[in-house]
């Protein structure tokens, strides 16, 4: 297990480059063009994101992006 202390600002450009992140990944899960294996990676990717995203954001924020669509893929 590894630690890590970041101040308040660094905390708020953390959940900023995550929630970019995820969004981008849910924009790119809603593309009829991709393949369907691709989308499978992407759906594990997000997963780990997002658990890494509950470390540094409150439960307001959280809970915009629970992964309902990709559990249920």
């Amino acid at each position: 297990m590894l630690g890590l202390l970041i101040n308040d600002k660094e905390q708020s450009e953390l959940q900023y480059v995550i929630k970019r992140e995820l969004e981008e990944l849910l924009m790119d899960l809603e593309d009829q063009r991709i393949d369907k294996m691709v989308k499978q990676a992407m759906r594990e990717r997000y997963k780990v994101i997002f658990h890494l995203y509950t470390r540094v954001a409150s439960e307001e924020e959280i809970k915009k992006y629970i992964p309902q669509k990709i559990q249920s893929e």
